[in-house]
């Protein structure tokens, strides 16, 4: 019997990494580039994002429609997008097709032209997209927290980038930041499915021919870390709340824990903030708690609309809550739960072939190393109410919050 999951280097340098499931037709695979938002300077914010869009803009032997129609066509997808530490660029298709979407794959992003009117007319349909992230409020007042969270950092830049940087990135520009950081050594090809692994890496070293070397440019961590409440009035009608603070890393062994606290405090209309800020006071319609996870670093926060004049009691709530989980262990029951919420999530969630795709990658770019799903039960299993409790204090601290409100200005 075939091994499941397999991790092979290439001759390249191009790690490669798949988790075979026999039972599916079908195949999720991304060529993830370990560059994002967090690798740009001031100056040029957001051309992580605006060099992905370009990729579907022409190659040496494909028009934009071309590449569009290209795996659609074969019943498939394309697709791509931008995060702060990843780029990654995926397909969706059926098991038969592998060859000619890795051709599509391989011709974009090593062959992209870059052709200077479509950078032009790419860069109206980004300033769109910032304009319509300034009409979301909701998305936007998260946006704004991270980026005071760190400030003058890039972790906390704009995956968009500003109206004002994307205006001015030239050519120059993009094909520089291609150059430095998609070489051989930063890419992860993770595949998830009906895949044969050996197949693969045939295919990817036919196809996938990249500036050798090249390292992931190092990282220095956010020296700066705001709190405090920061106001900011618009034009809009309903009160955005945004309170937060940094939390870990990826890689960190407490990160276990995080995911369960997060499931105990915001995450499902069971959740200790859904119960009590919707159901019982009645306040919001949408509330619940994140997690970001980075290299070095990581947030936990919490997102809430509420009407103006209920904004001050709706943050004496937030705050209560996570002062609660520094006060007081979770009691038996309630971790239960919440582990079972949690491996619920996790099972359900790799029902789909693209989330085992985007484990895999994100175990191999954070760790290195795999994770099976019958570890990854255990280890939530293993934490304790004593855990908890102990990695609530260590992160929850009231002086550390940062509070980002975006409320109506008249």
């Amino acid at each position: 019997m075939k091994q499941l999951y397999q991790k092979s280097l290439l001759d390249n340098g191009i790690t490669v990494v798949t988790e075979r499931l026999p039972y599916v037709r079908s195949i999720s695979l991304g060529v993830w580039i370990k560059t994002g938002t967090r690798f740009e300077a001031e100056a040029n914010n957001g051309v992580a994002h605006f060099l992905e869009h370009m990729m579907f803009k022409g190659t040496e032997r494909r028009s934009p429609r071309d590449i569009a129609r290209s795996l659609e066509s074969l019943g498939g997808q394309l697709n791509a997008f931008t995060g702060k530490e990843q780029t990654c660029y995926y397909v969706e298709i059926l098991d038969e097709h592998l060859e000619p979407a890795i051709d599509v794959l391989a011709d974009i992003l090593c062959h992209s032209t870059f052709p200077t009117h479509e950078i032009d007319k790419e860069r109206e349909v980004i300033l769109e997209e910032i304009r319509s992230l300034e009409d979301t409020p909701d998305e936007l007042v998260q946006d704004y927290f991270i980026e005071r969270l760190f400030p003058g950092h890039s972790l906390g830049y704009q995956i968009l980038g500003s109206a004002e940087t994307v205006g001015r990135l030239t050519q120059q520009d993009i094909e520089s930041f291609y150059d430095e950081h998609y070489r051989c050594a930063n890419i992860v090809i993770a595949a998830a499915g009906n895949v044969d692994h050996e197949r693969l890496l045939q295919l990817c070293n036919e196809h996938f021919v990249f500036p050798e070397g090249g390292e992931t440019p190092s990282l220095s961590p956010p020296s700066d870390k705001a709190s405090g409440d920061v106001i900011i009035e618009m034009p809009i009608h309903q009160t955005h709340i945004c309170l937060g603070l940094p939390a870990l890393a990826y890689a960190d062994p407490r990160r276990m824990d995080l995911l369960i606290l997060n499931s105990i405090l915001g995450n499902g209309m069971g959740s200790r903030l859904f119960q009590n800020v919707r159901e019982k006071h009645g306040l919001a319609y949408g509330i619940y708690s994140f997690l970001d996870f980075f290299h070095d670093e990581g947030v936990l926060g919490i997102y809430v609309g509420v009407p103006k004049k209920k904004y001050d009691f709706a943050l004496d709530l937030l705050r209560a809550e996570l002062n609660q989980l520094t006060q007081e262990p979770v009691d038996a029951v309630e971790l239960g739960e919440a582990k079972s919420q949690l491996k619920g999530n996790i099972v359900l969630g790799l029902e789909s072939s693209a989330n085992r795709m985007h484990r895999l990658a994100m175990m191999e770019i954070y760790r290195g190393s795999y994770i099976s799903l019958d570890e990854a039960i255990q280890r939530i299993e293993e934490v304790s109410a004593e855990n908890l409790f102990e990695t609530s204090g260590e992160v929850i601290q009231a002086q550390r919050l940062l509070n980002v409100t975006l409320i109506p200005d008249a």
